[in-house]
């Protein structure tokens, strides 16, 4: 059975193909692409969980979630990963006027960030190094106040998970217009090879979390055995 909405604890995640889905974006919300290494922790995270519910779109990110839920629930689910996402809609920016701002972990990044766009002929770019929030006061009137007087059409959000959506949904929720926020985290790394080098055959056959822990097994081999625990959702 193929949905173009599938349910998931409450979470509606879209499963459209990325032309369908950026032009449902396009008037403004907020996307996440939840990991399964996230996911596991709603139970927990309140504040993270209440985020997700309250996006406006969530995409397929995780193989596993697609894994189990064509095993469990027969659903068709198709991946849209946070990296395959952020790599067409990169490649739809070219040498369009939209204006993007770019909310980036460290000054490192912001640089690295700022020469990946300009090399993809992305230029109406503003930068922006995001503090290291409190997770029980996620806010940021700083970033408000400058969302609001450059009114990016778009705004990506590069930070941690379980962080970045709480912040989406603040920044949505106090703008007086409806900017595209785009919660995807780390995919960026992916693309400017801050992370592991992933490509796009890696993402479509699920082997993502191999080369992640490849490149870093200290921190990606505990990540990804504690994904499993996602199976305790459809038991």
């Amino acid at each position: 059975m193929t949905r173009k909405t599938i349910l998931f604890e409450g979470i509606k995640f879209q499963n459209i193909e990325f032309k369908n889905l950026m032009a449902k974006i396009k008037k403004g919300g907020v996307l996440v692409a939840p990991a399964a290494s996230a996911l596991i922790d709603i139970t927990r995270n309140k504040d993270y969980y209440k985020a997700l519910l309250k996006s406006d779109f969530a995409i397929l990110d995780s193989g596993l979630l697609c894994i189990l839920l064509r095993f469990f629930r027969g659903e068709k689910a198709k991946k849209l990963s946070g990296y395959l996402f952020l790599k067409k809609f990169i490649s739809s920016q070219k040498n369009k006027k939209d204006i993007i701002l770019s909310v980036d972990p460290s000054d490192i990044d912001e640089k690295i960030n700022y020469e990946y766009f300009k090399n993809n002929k992305i230029f109406n770019v503003f930068h922006y190094v995001a503090p290291v929030y409190v997770k029980s006061r996620i806010k940021d009137i700083k970033l408000l106040n400058k969302i609001k007087k450059i009114r990016p059409k778009y705004i990506l959000i590069n930070i941690g998970g379980g962080v970045q959506e709480v912040l989406g949904i603040y920044l949505r929720d106090n703008l007086n217009y409806k900017p595209v926020i785009i919660c995807t985290g780390a995919a960026i790394a992916f693309l400017t090879k801050r992370q592991a080098p992933i490509n796009i055959y890696v993402d479509k056959f699920y082997m993502g979390w191999l080369m992640r822990i490849i490149y870093n097994p200290k921190i990606f081999l505990y990540r990804t055995l504690r994904s499993v625990k996602l199976i305790k959702f459809f038991i």
